[in-house]
């Protein structure tokens, strides 16, 4: 089946039409990157914008892949599983889950509503060409979804250096990977990139022995295929894409009456962008952006099922203009759409979702010297759903009032639609009851932050000193409310609810061959359950980073070494099992993790050698009373820790 649909799949990628990268001609939407570390290593966003910029140097630090995984080396982004049951992962940035990060592909929204569970695994990792970070309230540009940040992947590139790259993994876990990127200029205009990926788990894994695995198996076939047209002026981008993903988890079929967790994913997508400059001196340009997919997700939880399909559509109209070197204008029309049509016994046989979204947005920068930036924007939407209209305020400056000192601050709000089970559907592999309000309204929160970069010269280079802090406070919430004994509620938020992150950071080139990094993060992280505020439950109370890259031999070899320690945290309250013991502990302890990759470079490949999870660390029981998967007490999505201990993996990177 794999076989014929990658054939009938790839003749019809090839024969598709594209567009890609920047929504203008400009190419500048999270702002202006200046070198701050090593090349294509990690880079500090130029702009009003508090982020960062990682390139495939950084990236190739780690085995990367996926999206998921490619945050390793990062102080800021936390990734972590949901639940042991279908190995859903989650971003987590400034304290708050990856639900509040607007997920963006070269600039356009991606990853809403069913496929938000999996989305970081859809992103292959050597498709990759850089990830930008954007913290707090960000661009108005986008859309108003973005709470505490944005995070925007760029794809390798159809005008990239003709090339035929590919990479070969495995692993311990019996894990194999296959990646191709066939880059081809047809003419001086037209170029286009083709990519594939495949990946299939041999292994059914259970380290702890209690008949589950500990993660589900994986097989997954995607493919894309992308193009750009340069025609003077204009330049257009466009492409299709196609994924089909199985998961298998659960107990393993050795158990009579096996609870199985099964997932079956398709997902077909297109996108095309056309922009055209009217007037280089004044980098007036106009362009036209617009994408869309479609997701059917077929799930079996032991007794329970879930399905759905979802439609997404967006597109912009925008303008840009610069009236001067301190004056630029961007303003925009935007329309979007989504549709979920989902079945599943937890909402009363089903549900369908319609929401039209038509929205205007203006923009302004002014930046009257190098020292100083302001930009401000703001945004009108309005929504079918909720028969509302609502405004999206959003301020950034930045500062430097010497030459080696730079401040920069944030305010905005942010809204965003709750798909209550469709982003939460792991949450039916649990054994509890699942009660969920019958329309939750829209979230809303403001995100306040003030940040500051220090550079101090030491030796012959500088020692980077950065210190950041961060307050996101909720209007509206969807609140997964584990609280009840037995019982697991999603509902509005009763109460209050906000997020304290203050994170300081130190980085250091001794020289070319070795650069060092340390970071520490608290995280103050409170929501009300019952009437009651309390703290969030399984969210780590701190984190501490080291990151150690020695390339000796004019880089022809790379030592990276990554060592985090996971603070402690706060456990939902427990319940007594039927045996009388409580189900879990009050808290959850502090945990080290220790990652080491070396790669050794050649003319045309390179070999990376690495362990993860050298500590071997492991989550006691991650799945509570796993030898009754029916009973009401029955709970797999309590994971806080690593379910995998040692593992190991090699793999081959080529490029002719």
């Amino acid at each position: 089946m794999y076989k014929k649909t990658l054939l009938c799949a790839g003749l019809g990628l090839w024969l598709g039409a594209a567009a890609q990268q920047t929504d203008t001609v400009k190419t500048s939407t999270l702002g202006e990157v200046s070198i701050q570390a090593r090349a294509e290593g990690m880079s500090r966003i130029g702009g009003a914008e508090n982020g960062m910029q990682i390139g495939q140097g950084e990236l190739f630090r780690a085995a990367c892949c996926n999206l998921g995984e490619s945050f390793v080396t990062n102080p800021s982004v936390d990734v972590n599983y949901n639940d042991a049951a279908v190995g859903a992962r989650q971003i987590k940035l400034l304290g708050l889950s990856g639900q509040y990060v607007q997920m963006l592909t070269e600039t356009q929204p991606a990853s809403t509503g069913a496929t938000l569970p999996y989305s970081l695994g859809y992103v292959p990792g050597a498709w990759m060409k850089s990830i930008s970070v954007s913290k707090g309230a960000s661009s108005v540009k986008n859309g108003p979804q973005s709470i505490t940040g944005q995070i925007n992947v760029e794809y390798l590139k159809p005008d990239d250096e003709p090339a035929v790259q590919f990479n070969l993994y495995g692993d311990s876990r019996r894990k194999t990977e296959f990646n191709a990127a066939v880059n081809r200029h047809l003419n001086s205009r037209l170029s286009t990139v083709l990519l594939a990926h495949y990946e299939h788990d041999f292994a059914h894994h259970d380290a702890d022995g209690d008949l589950w695995h500990d993660s589900p198996n994986v097989r997954q076939l995607h493919l894309m295929n992308r193009w750009k047209y340069v025609h003077g002026r204009y330049i257009m981008h466009a492409g299709l894409g196609y994924l089909q993903e199985e998961r298998e988890g659960g107990q393993l079929l050795k158990v009579e009456h096996p609870f199985r967790i099964l997932l079956d994913a398709r997902r077909a997508e297109a996108y095309m962008k056309h922009a055209y400059l009217l007037n280089q001196e004044h980098n007036t340009n106009i362009a036209l952006l617009a994408n869309g997919s479609f997701y059917r997700l077929d799930g079996t939880f032991g007794p329970k099922s879930y399905g759905v399909d979802q439609l997404d559509f967006n597109s912009q109209l925008l303008l840009e203009h610069d009236f001067t070197a301190d004056h630029s204008l961007s303003t925009g029309l935007s329309l979007n759409a989504e549709r979920l049509d989902e079945a599943a016994a937890a909402l009363h046989g089903g549900r369908l979702t319609e929401e039209y979204t038509p929205g205007l947005y203006a923009q302004y920068t002014f930046t009257p010297s190098y020292r100083f930036t302001a930009m401000g924007g703001i945004r009108l939407d309005y929504s079918s759903l909720y028969q509302r209209a609502y405004v999206t305020p959003r301020v950034h400056l930045k500062w430097l009032p010497a030459e080696r000192l730079t401040l920069r601050a944030s305010a905005g709000k942010g809204f965003r639609t709750p798909h209550a089970l469709a982003e939460n559907h792991y949450l039916l592999a649990s054994g509890r009851t699942l009660d969920i309000d019958s329309l939750l309204p829209q979230e809303e929160a403001w995100n306040t932050g003030i940040s500051a970069a220090l550079y101090i010269p030491v030796g012959e280079r500088n020692l980077q000193l950065s210190a950041e802090y961060y307050y996101t406070h909720f209007l509206h919430q969807a609140v997964v409310d584990y609280e009840t004994p037995l019982r697991l509620a999603i509902h509005d938020l009763d109460g209050r609810s906000f997020s304290h992150t203050l994170q300081l950071e130190a980085s250091y080139e001794f020289s070319d061959a070795l650069s060092l990094l340390a970071a520490f993060r608290l995280n103050h992280v409170r929501c009300t359950y019952g009437g009651t505020l309390l703290e969030k439950p399984l969210q780590s109370r701190y984190k501490g980073l080291l990151t150690l890259g020695w390339k000796p031999m004019m880089g022809i070899w790379q030592l990276d070494i990554t060592l985090a320690l996971n603070g402690g945290g706060r456990m939902p309250a427990p319940y007594t099992l039927p045996d009388g013991t409580p189900s879990w502990d009050d808290e959850f302890p502090a945990y080290p993790q220790l990652n080491v990759q070396l790669t050794r470079e050649f003319r045309h490949f390179s070999l990376y050698l690495g362990g993860e999870n050298l500590t071997h660390y492991r989550q006691p029981s991650p799945i509570i009373l796993a030898d009754d998967p029916y009973s009401p007490s029955f709970e797999p999505t309590l994971i806080w820790g690593p379910v995998h201990g040692i593992m190991a993996y090699a793999g081959l990177r080529t490029s002719f």
